[in-house]
């Protein structure tokens, strides 16, 4: 078995995480000994698919690109570890798929950490959509459903989803259609500002409806 002495030597920071994982018989200790270094997120590092690197390399051949972006044609696995040693880089197999594999020297851990930072930054401009619900019953008054219909479009201004639940009681499941007019009505109050994404539907006892911020080009269907 490997020492991690010996992988220190060998490995990149990232792959060495991955190997030293392998030394160990559960998480919780790798994680312990790893305590105080600056593998944030580890669990997360760990389950990322790794590229060969290296001596994890087993064609005989290459198609090599160079740090610059040079195209150094096919040459041995051999001279290619040699050549990115002799940079103090790594050799990366970034397309193993490809007859001889396409394989270009960089430092590696470099390439990973400007993945992650990429991905933190896509996660930051995705939208995080919050669905809001609104419950009223059939019987509800004209004021309280005005009330209601000003709470909504602040939601659908916000960007949030609103669901609109009219729940029923006793005997009024007996006029469940009480409720689709109390709906119809409420859509009317908000239509400038939402759109039904889901028609209104029985749920157990609740007649529900999703409405959506109403886009532009909404606006001009409308």
């Amino acid at each position: 078995m490997l020492s991690l002495s010996l992988l220190l030597k060998k490995k990149s920071a990232s792959h060495l995480m991955a190997q030293s994982f392998r030394l160990f018989e559960n998480y919780d200790e790798f994680a312990g000994i790893f305590l105080g270094a600056r593998f944030f997120n580890l669990r997360r590092c760990l389950e990322i698919k790794e590229l060969q690197i290296n001596e994890e390399i087993r064609e005989k051949e290459v198609r090599l690109v160079d740090d610059e972006g040079n195209q150094l044609g096919v040459v041995s696995r051999n001279q290619a570890i040699d050549l990115a040693i002799s940079k103090k880089l790594d050799l990366v197999n970034v397309a193993p798929n490809a007859k001889p594999p396409v394989c270009r020297i960089m430092d590696y851990g470099k390439y990973r950490y400007e993945q992650e930072k990429k991905e933190k930054e896509a996660r930051k401009k995705q939208k995080v959509i919050n669905v809001k619900e609104l419950r009223f019953s059939p019987n509800i008054e004209d004021h309280d459903l005005n009330t209601k219909a000003n709470r909504a479009i602040d939601f659908l201004k916000n960007g949030d989803r609103v669901k609109v639940s009219v729940r029923f009681r006793g005997r009024e499941m007996g006029h469940t259609d009480l409720g689709r007019e109390v709906l119809d009505k409420f859509y009317d109050l908000i239509s400038e500002y939402g759109v039904v994404d889901k028609k209104p539907k029985m749920e157990g006892r609740s007649l529900v409806m999703f409405l959506s911020e109403r886009k532009d080009s909404d606006k001009s269907d409308n």
